[in-house]
């Protein structure tokens, strides 16, 4: 019975990704904002509220290693993600190419971000805990991080459109378009929120019944977090990255799952928020085995995105194949130490 719940509302969370993805496509589009800063930020942070959600109900429930097993999860799951997708494209534009080095300024700040995570499991315990508002000191490391990072993103990104502006500079503009863009705006944006509300009213319940789980299997909060719930809660991404890569929209796809893993290190903040104490204090060094193989797959993803070389072996992505490697073997580290 359990298990039935569980299927049904992640088909109900992966069907709202896939809606969501659709919208912020139009939405991108018809704003000229881009698609790289909306999959980075608007469109990763309402695929991570199933994260908030979820972990926030855990944390109050006392399931903390579930909580921070499903954020360091879901972030290794984006990943795997992205790179079986690369893998399935059989074209001449390869997700993780230097087609796609622009992203690359948003997958150090995923980098920068999970490496602060990691450092605080580790070190936490250690350390003289220091919080302000009752908030830790190393989230708030984290959201400082991250604020200075998105700064970065903004203005780099209105420097790259103002170039393609001034390039554009005496070629004829189409007329084609915007005549009909106001009511697709409209009718995206309520699309989009209502699926944004979709994902926060589910993501509860699915906490609940993943804990119910855990303790069914046996398997204990660290390695169900890491993958079930973990697995659940990128259910969003999944259908967001395929539905964007159908559409052709590939800035969407990887600025979802870039900005989806640095959104996910964000989170600690409000979950150290809503717990009694540090939150870091009480999360098992277990999670670092995870974070670091997030930092070091990233890595690998940044590479792939600015290499230069133009022959690639047939049938293999070396990078996504990496990936792979470096991912799994993570989730068999996570189950032996757990």
């Amino acid at each position: 019975m359990l298990f039935f719940q569980f299927l049904l509302l992640a088909s109900t969370v992966a069907a709202a990704g896939w809606l969501l993805a659709r919208s912020a496509d139009r939405i991108a589009e018809a704003t000229g904002i881009g698609r790289l800063l909306i999959g980075s930020f608007l469109l990763a942070a309402v695929t991570s509220l199933p994260e908030l959600s979820v972990d926030v109900a855990a944390v109050r429930a006392g399931f903390v290693d579930l909580a921070a097993g499903d954020l360091f999860g879901s972030s290794l799951m984006n990943l795997l993600i992205l790179a079986v997708i690369d893998l399935s494209i059989r074209s001449g534009r390869r997700m993780l190419s230097r087609e796609a080095a622009s992203h690359a300024l948003s997958a150090t700040l995923g980098i920068a971000l999970t490496a602060l995570a990691g450092l605080a499991v580790l070190t936490a315990g250690r350390l003289p805990a220091v919080t302000l508002f009752g908030v830790g000191g190393w989230s708030w490391a984290i959201l400082l991080a991250y604020l200075l990072g998105a700064r970065m993103l903004f203005i780099n990104q209105r420097i790259a459109v103002r170039l393609a502006a001034e390039a554009r500079i005496g070629e004829p503009e189409s007329s084609v378009e915007g005549s009909y863009a106001l009511p697709p705006i409209w009718q995206s944006a309520v699309l989009f929120v209502t699926a944004a509300a979709v994902l926060f009213v589910t993501g509860p319940r699915l906490a609940h019944v993943a804990g119910a789980l855990a303790e069914e299997t046996g398997l204990g909060g660290t390695f169900v977090g890491t993958t079930l719930v973990a697995v659940s809660t990128s259910l969003p991404e999944l259908a967001a990255t395929v539905t964007a890569v159908r559409l052709g929209a590939i800035d969407l796809a990887i600025g979802n799952a870039f900005g989806s893993n640095a959104f996910n290190m964000v989170l600690f903040v409000p979950l150290d928020a809503v717990h009694d104490g540090p939150l870091f204090t009480e999360v098992s060094a277990t999670h670092a085995v995870t974070a670091f193989a997030v930092v070091l797959a990233t890595a690998i993803a940044i590479l792939g995105q600015l290499y230069h070389g133009e022959r690639r072996l047939p049938l293999i992505e070396p990078d996504a194949c990496l990936m792979l490697l470096v991912l799994l073997g993570a989730l068999m580290m996570v189950y032996s130490l757990s």
